[in-house]
């Protein structure tokens, strides 16, 4: 009750000295109080750092250096003597009568296909005369580029023919009659390139049985295992005479034979057959 009110009697109350009440507890937690921010100096850095790389890179140095030294002032060893002390063969010569006798030449194919390729082609067949009108042929001899502008891809071949390492070409040229041709060549590949005259040969032999070529699978070459002939199928164009073709491919060693017959009139199977078998015993 305020000073000034009256009582219902028209006494006048004094005021009241009740305490008040205490304000009502929170149920809430209270959170601590933070503690005050201190600033902190940053600590330098890089110095350190810098310091312990200095140390590194003078302990490197100075370890190199070191062993520098120690290697310089320390003798040289000795290397090894060259030449053996035992000989791995016997030191005198087997006698006369106990070496064994050399290869003849018909049996030493390194004395054979070294020596002037031209003479490992087959004579020329009887009834047969030179082909003068053979272009490509220069004294026996074929260029490489000749020899790869008897294919349509004239360019493909001719790099392939260097990259498989082509030494020399040999070739023969006859004819017989008025219109029967034939032509014989030895594509000979360097040593260190043992397969490349074998690639070379099945290359051929893998387009022979499409229809723009022979048509069929041929006929295995006698003694080669590998060689095989060909019989092409009779070409008629209108305005022309007929053309028949007969081709042989094959391989020995270092050498790929190729023989080519053309005629207008049909060619046997033992035409080409007969000149593959004898160009294969020659080489």
């Amino acid at each position: 009750m305020e000073p000034n009110d009256t009582a219902p009697d028209g006494a006048v109350q004094p005021p009241s000295t009740a305490p008040a009440e205490p304000p009502a507890a929170s149920t809430e937690p209270t959170a601590p109080a933070e503690p005050p921010a201190v600033s902190v100096r940053p600590r330098p850095r890089g110095r350190t750092t810098l310091l312990i790389a200095a140390a590194a890179l003078l302990g490197i140095s100075g370890g190199t250096a070191i062993g520098y030294g120690i290697q310089a002032q320390r003798p040289p060893s000795r290397l090894p003597a060259l030449s053996q002390t035992e000989l791995a063969y016997p030191a005198k010569a087997l006698p006369a009568d106990k070496a064994p006798a050399p290869l003849p030449a018909s049996q030493d194919r390194q004395v054979k296909t070294d020596g002037d390729l031209r003479k490992l082609l087959i004579d020329r067949p009887a009834g047969w005369s030179d082909n003068e009108d053979e272009v490509l042929l220069h004294d026996g001899w074929m260029s490489v580029g000749d020899l790869a502008r008897g294919y349509k891809d004239e360019g493909g071949m001719f790099e392939y023919l260097q990259e498989s390492g082509i030494r020399r070409v040999a070739g023969a040229a006859w004819k017989k009659g008025e219109f029967r041709e034939a032509t014989v060549t030895l594509a000979q590949f360097s040593s260190g390139t043992e397969t490349a005259a074998a690639d070379y040969a099945e290359g051929q032999r893998s387009y022979m049985a499409s229809d723009e070529y022979a048509g069929n699978e041929g006929d295995p070459l006698k003694g080669s295992g590998n060689g095989r002939y060909y019989l092409y199928d009779v070409d008629r164009t209108p305005g022309y005479l007929p053309s028949y073709q007969a081709r042989a491919v094959v391989h020995r060693g270092d050498i790929m034979i190729e023989i080519d017959i053309y005629d207008t009139r049909p060619i046997s199977k033992k035409d080409i057959r007969t000149l593959a078998e004898r160009q294969l015993e020659r080489v």
